[in-house]
């Protein structure tokens, strides 16, 4: 899953900013976020709209954090 929209909300963007500065309606930036399949050339645009590099588009691989691959939601494992 990619997070360009948790990127974008820290850099006080929202979808339509960073489709607009790829030159792209965000209809189509939003089936690419939601998994649509996509080419390293978007990814790119992306990533350069962001103003970060590719790999920061995907998600983090910290031991102590992962994605509920059910729901997507993101899980940090603490110890007690």
């Amino acid at each position: 899953m990619l997070r360009v929209k948790e990127i974008a909300k820290g850099k006080g963007l929202n979808i339509a900013d960073v489709a607009k500065r790829m030159g792209i309606q965000a209809p189509a930036l939003s089936r690419i976020i939601n998994g649509s399949n996509t080419t390293t050339e978007t990814l790119q645009k992306i990533a350069s709209a962001l103003e970060v590099e590719i790999v920061d588009l995907f998600e983090s691989s910290r031991k102590n954090e992962f994605t509920c691959p059910n729901c997507g939601t993101r899980l940090t494992v603490t110890k007690l």
